[in-house]
């Protein structure tokens, strides 16, 4: 039971899933800080959706189905490499993207920045280490909501970093109980993650 749990969880906010649930807690948790009410919302989150999930996953699948990828786990590091190339380059192109077709608040192009850069660094330190990719999405998550709370301190989100930090405690339990990560590459993962996103948000926001 315990373990079918823990697969449902590492499934469920598996790291692709990230940026998603990012963008929805910009557009709908805090709507003041990017403006939301001038967008088509939906839209903007189905644009995310396609372009740091479907297309990345489909491109992940693919390798795996041309003999690319041993396995969609990516369970060693030497898996890791090829398809975080990959997905960088999506995140790349994707931020580029918004930046140029999408008259938008600054704080999704931040937003898709930041998550860029965290990709770009796991796909490099995975040459020599397989930190988590699952916390440095969660954790990168969970910094954006504390530079929000801080630097608008009328926005309750006291809640929201309060059930993220409790996901993050879960999260990484999990990997920890498939023996997915040991406890030092689920710190260097949730560590990357924070500062990434922390110091993008806390000094260009």
């Amino acid at each position: 039971m315990a373990q079918k749990f823990a697969f449902l969880v590492s499934y469920l906010f598996q790291p692709l899933l990230i940026p998603t649930l990012i963008f929805l807690f910009l557009l709908f948790g805090v709507p003041e800080v990017s403006a939301s009410q001038y967008y088509n919302q939906w839209m903007i989150v189905l644009m995310v959706f396609l372009t740091t999930f479907v297309m990345p996953a489909l491109s992940i699948f693919a390798m795996k189905l041309t003999g690319n990828l041993t396995s969609i786990h990516l369970n060693n590091k030497e898996d890791r490499v090829f398809p975080f190339s990959m997905v960088s380059l999506f995140y790349v192109i994707s931020t580029y993207l918004f930046y140029l077709k999408f008259d938008i608040e600054p704080v999704f192009i931040l937003a898709l920045v930041s998550i860029s850069i965290c990709v770009i660094l796991l796909t490099s330190i995975s040459f020599f280490w397989k930190i988590s990719a699952h916390m440095t999405g969660i954790s990168g998550f969970l910094a954006i909501i504390i530079v929000i709370a801080l630097k608008n301190p009328s926005t309750n989100l006291v809640n929201i970093m309060l059930s993220v930090i409790i996901l993050s405690g879960i999260i990484g339990s999990s990997r920890l109980y498939l023996n997915a990560h040991s406890p030092l590459e689920i710190l260097g993962g949730f560590l990357l993650g924070f500062s990434v996103c922390f110091g993008g948000f806390y000094f260009y926001l």
